[in-house]
């Protein structure tokens, strides 16, 4: 098959952890041919339909701490549809940018082009907001740019995190306490005086064994999550944030809870999702480039890149 990627540039991504890295070499020793396509490098015109600029990648084997990890053999454009399947794994920001690409992608998909994650869905699904389609999975949540609603529903759970809606790796995530003096400048600074909308919820104390992210792909539970243990006095698990990576295996309520959403999401056009759980709870539900394919294969052997590919190659010969 060929396979393209739409990343970001690719002398810039950390190979040695990029989940993206581990799907092309996944892709690539199964006999497949990568192909990459960096920002800017979707096009549409009236007469060929919507068309990228790509570079043909070969992983060399070499030291992915270094340069030299990949080179490009060949570069050509081509239509979407003459590819057999179309990755979308470039990383956020979710700006105007990032949804004028959702579109032309659309567009791909109607010209018969196999783009995953669907395009619509990856639109339709903010990392937050999609949580509101899940509530018997979430923990106590309020969505608003309302102070008084904010320092309520602070007062009523005497615990709660803030977050904006479209950062990512915990940035911006605030704890907030009852009686935090410092409550009406977080509300302040989080709602830019009260025009951006935030997510709040209910603290959850089980952060301190692990925000774990679980991964579904193609409706099937990855058998491992990867917990992201806080650094001492931090509330935030990300390991942007300084997490501590910890693979385990799926308790029976992380099974029971992911395979519930994989039925959910998969149905919904999203091949490969990253579960944020903590406790019993989801609290994010990832669709842009979820990661953490690294850390378990490293730890476990279970290669959940070359689940992936099995899963393409499933797909491109039942349609």
């Amino acid at each position: 098959m060929q396979i393209a990627f739409h990343i970001d540039p690719l002398a810039k991504l950390k190979a040695w952890k990029d989940s993206t890295v581990a799907m092309m070499q996944a892709a690539r020793a199964a006999g497949h041919q990568v192909f990459a396509i960096e920002p800017g490098g979707v096009f549409f015109d009236s007469v060929a339909g919507v068309q990228a600029d790509l570079s043909e990648v070969e992983l060399t084997g070499g030291d992915l701490h270094a340069p030299g990890w990949y080179r490009i053999t060949a570069r050509r454009i081509a239509p979407l549809r003459e590819l057999d399947v179309v990755i979308e794994r470039k990383d956020p920001p979710f700006d105007m940018e990032y949804v004028h690409h959702t579109y032309l992608f659309e567009r791909a998909a109607s010209e018969g082009a196999r783009v995953w994650n669907d395009p619509r869905a990856i639109r339709d699904h903010n990392e937050k907001l999609a949580l509101l389609r899940h509530l018997d999975m979430a923990p106590p949540t309020l969505v608003t740019r309302d102070a008084e609603r904010l320092r309520a529903f602070v007062a009523a759970h005497r615990d709660a995190i803030f977050k904006p809606l479209d950062s990512m790796g915990g940035s911006g995530i605030f704890r907030v306490i009852e009686g935090d003096p410092n409550l009406s400048v977080i509300i302040e600074t989080l709602t830019e005086g009260g025009t951006q909308t935030i997510m709040a919820q209910r603290y959850l104390p089980e952060i301190a064994d692990g925000d774990k992210r679980i991964l579904l792909v193609a409706g099937e539970v990855v058998p491992f999550a990867l917990a992201r243990i806080p650094q001492a006095g931090e509330t935030r698990g990300n390991m942007a944030a300084g997490g501590r990576p910890e693979v385990r295996p799926l308790t029976a309520s992380d099974r029971r809870i992911a395979e519930t959403m994989a039925a959910r999401l998969w149905s919904a056009g999203l091949f490969l999702v990253g579960l944020d759980v903590i406790g019993d709870r989801v609290t994010e539900i990832n669709v842009t480039s979820p990661t953490g394919v690294v850390e378990i294969r490293d730890q476990t052997g279970f290669d959940a890149a070359a689940l992936l590919v099995q899963k393409l190659e499933q797909h491109a010969l039942d349609s």
